[in-house]
This record gives structure tokens, sequence and C-alpha cells, in this order.
């Protein structure tokens, strides 16, 4: 278990420029200011940045307000984080490399664990963007109005939008690189970005996450107040539980397994996108329809939501446009400096609904008068 560069690892480490060899097995700390490019410490700095706001607010939500559904979605994000992410690092040591082989490598930031595999940025954005759509969602008052369900295939299709602008940036600017040999797991792809990530981890993992926590710790008709100790039990086991959805909503392309089936993956995946795209944009345009009449739910738009997905979205933005030239200058999908390009078009749709999402909160904000929360 402690060869943890294989021959694979090794080529995907050495197109992002650096070496897996001679790694620390538990901590490795660099200078920001050495990083392959400039602006992997501004990613660093936006989401730990974004990791501890979403913390205090959502320790806040459940000191102040009662609420343990934030604070719960920050913790099972990271349990999730611990489930899914170290047999996609290392499928050698799960027994997995004839199901799913080497997929991807991240490259080294400031701060990286387990064998410079996993960046401490990562670590963050998994509670920050959950919380981001979780928090965009509710106030908009679609839990509040809708349900669990309905609130949660939102926050499915919020996540969609903020990850992928994030998602089709990242191997142009070798924040990681994925590994083209694995056509199984990293076929079929829109760009350089294969569409199985797209859907099932932009997608089906923070929807069903957010779905187990809100029904697992949420208020509802006869149950009062959670003591720390169940929150903490029930949070583990929706952290846990997420990646089982990842499955199932995985099976109706993996059927159609093979190169000569790519077409029919890629059709089935495109559906499934499609829907996510309908269904969200759906249950937004019905929350503005509900501000708009006066029978939008009456939820407090918190400070996080003000702010930190419009931080986030502008920031990505930004970095979108540094990217810009190399991306215009590419030959076949690939830069001068020999990096794959993301989708300019969908990364440009996903920032369009991005930030239609965030003047949605803020209209939604203006347009009602003060109320109590709802805690939901």
């Amino acid at each position: 278990m402690g060869y943890t560069c294989d021959p694979v690892a090794e080529r995907v480490a050495e197109r992002l420029g650096f070496s897996c060899h001679h790694t620390d097995p538990l901590v490795t700390f660099r200078n920001p200011f050495d990083l392959a490019n400039g602006t992997m410490p501004v990613l660093e700095l936006l989401v730990v940045g974004g990791a501890v706001f979403a913390f205090v607010h959502a320790w806040r939500r459940w000191r102040r307000d009662g609420d343990p559904v934030n604070i719960s979605l920050w913790f099972a994000s990271v349990v999730y984080l611990a489930v899914i992410e170290p047999p996609l690092y290392f499928p050698g040591w799960f027994g997995l490399e004839k199901q799913v082989g080497f997929i991807f490598s991240h490259n080294v930031f400031t701060v990286q664990f387990m064998y410079d595999r996993l960046p401490l940025y990562i670590v963050a954005f998994y509670p920050a963007i959950s919380q981001l759509a979780y928090e965009l969602v509710r106030a908009l008052g679609v839990f509040a109005r809708r349900g669990p369900l309905a609130g949660s295939v939102a926050v499915a299709f919020a996540c969609q939008v903020f990850y992928e602008i994030f998602d089709q940036l990242g191997p142009q600017l070798k924040w990681w690189g994925w590994n083209p040999a694995n056509k199984m797991i990293n076929q079929p792809a829109l760009a350089s970005v294969p569409m199985n990530s797209m859907l099932l981890f932009a997608s089906v993992s923070f929807g069903a996450m957010t779905y187990l926590v809100v029904r697992l710790v949420g208020g509802g008709p006869g149950r009062g107040p959670l003591a720390g100790g169940n929150v903490a039990w029930r949070t583990v086991v929706a952290g846990a539980v997420t990646p089982l959805a990842m499955i199932v909503a995985s099976a109706p392309s993996g059927a159609f397994r093979g190169d000569d089936q790519v077409g029919i993956q890629r059709a089935v995946l495109a559906v499934e996108l499609a829907a996510v795209w309908i269904a969200g944009l759906y249950l937004f345009a019905d929350a503005l329809r509900a501000a708009r009449a006066g029978k939008a739910a009456r939820v407090e738009s918190s400070l996080f939501a003000r702010t930190y997905p419009a931080t986030y979205l502008g920031v990505l933005v930004v970095l979108w446009l540094t990217a810009l030239p190399a991306y215009f200058a590419s030959t076949g999908g690939v830069t001068e400096q020999g990096t794959p390009i993301g989708s300019l078009w969908y990364s440009a749709l996903c920032a369009v609904a991005a930030a239609g999402l965030v003047l949605a909160v803020l209209r939604v904000r203006a347009s009602e008068p003060a109320a109590e929360p709802v805690r939901s």
C-alpha cells in the first residue's frame, strides 16, 4: 500500500509539472508564490476562505436559530470527501484498477495531504460549494414551499452551474489533470471534462447529500431539537451514503460500456444533465413567480447567501478571462502550453445561470418585508 506512484500517475504528474515520487504520506507545505501559476493561490484563498465563512454561518444557524442543517451539511461534505476521494487517488489500494482505473491527479498547491494527492483547497471546496448552493436555494424559499426533494433537486442544479465554471477551467490552468488513457471513466467528455464527472460529482452527489441531511436532521412535524450526538451520527450517515446515489445515477450510462457505445453514453448523460437543467430552471422560475405574487415563503436571507456566491462567481469569471488568450490560441483542444481546454460555451451558460441565481436572491430580499426566519 506504500506504492503510490505507478507509471500512469507518474505520467499525469509530469504533465502537471511535479513528481509523485518521494512524497510525504501526511502533509506537505509549499510556498504559495512558487506554484505552477498565479491562479492557484487565488483559487485557494477563494475556496478555503469560503469554507471558513460557510462554517461560521453554519455554526450561527445552529446555535442562534436552532437549525442544524447547515452545520450538518458542512461536515457531511467532509465525510463524503473522505469516502469518495481516496479510491479515486489510489484505485490499487481498494482493488479498483479494473473497475475505475487511474482517473486524474490534482496539481500540488500550498498545502497537500495524502502523498500529495489531496490539496487543502479540495477539502474546503466540498463544504464551500454545498453551503453556497443550499443557501441560495433556501433563501429563495424552495425548501419551505416545495419540501426536501424539490429543494435538493434545486441544489443539484445550483451546484452544476457554479461547479462547472470551475470544472471546465481547471485542466487548462493545471489545477488538475485527467488521465486521457482511461476511456472507461473519462469518456465521453465535453471538451476536456468527463461527462460522468459533470453529472455525478457536480450535481448528483450534492443533491443526494442535501436531501439526506435535510431529512435526517431538519425540522419536521413532531420532531423537536436534536442533541449534538444525534446530529453527529446522522451527519456521518448522510455523507457516507451519498456515493450510493452516484452509483444509482451512473447505471443508465454505465449499461453501455465499450468504445463502440460512447455515443450512446454521451446521449444518456446529456439527457440526464438536461433533466437537471430543466428541473432546476423550473424550480427557480417558480420561486421568482411566487415572490412577485407575494406567495413566497418568508425565509431569512443570510449574509453568506448575499455575498459569497457573487464573490465566487466574480473571481472565477476573472480567472476565465485570464485564460481566454491561451484558450483562443489553442489548436485541437490543446493550448500552446500543452494543457487541454474546457468548454467555453457551457461555462458561459453556467455563468449566466449562476448570475441569475445570485440576482434572484438579492431581488427576493429587496422585494419582501423583514420576516422571522423559516427553519428548513
